[in-house]
């Protein structure tokens, strides 16, 4: 597991006047459900406003989190899971969503929270979605990172 190292972050920050999309993907639910429950938590617990969003996938993150940025939201949480199989789709899935999502923060200059699972196999996921028993819960690290980046940002631009 690669959490070692992971910041140690404490308390909530207050995210009161953000609006959040969180964009899921629709594969491997069980894991999905438990990264969107993670992101659920912190963006609760910090006040923003939010919605989510189902994709039929991971490789449709990019382009669902541009039009979210184009129709006015602060930041985006992205959430997916692309599980190793027998052929290359895996490397082109995960080299599409990350090279998207990077583009999409890049040109808006807006915060993707990057909670997009690459795995070789479906236990690395329950691992780390936040489930009961899960040594990591990368939905709400995804969730906590967009909040804090869209508010450095805002300070930064003031």
């Amino acid at each position: 597991m690669s959490g070692k190292g992971a910041p140690q972050i404490s308390g909530t920050v207050d995210g009161t006047g953000l609006d959040i999309v969180v964009i899921a993907g629709e594969w491997h639910e069980q894991i999905t459900a438990g990264l969107i429950a993670g992101a659920q938590r912190a963006l609760d617990a910090s006040g923003a406003t939010w919605r989510l969003v189902r994709v039929p996938g991971s490789f449709e993150l990019p382009v669902v989190a541009k039009a979210a940025f184009d129709a006015g939201a602060d930041a985006v949480v992205a959430l997916g899971v692309i599980i190793r199989g027998g052929t290359p789709h895996f490397e082109f899935v995960s080299s599409a969503a990350t090279d998207g999502l990077t583009r999409v923060a890049l040109d808006t200059g807006k915060p993707v929270g990057f909670g997009v699972l690459t795995l070789d196999d479906e236990a690395q996921g329950i691992a780390r979605a936040g489930l009961p028993g899960s040594e990591e819960d990368k939905g709400h690290e995804a969730a906590d990172a967009a909040i804090r980046t869209a508010l450095l940002l805002r300070d930064l631009r003031g």
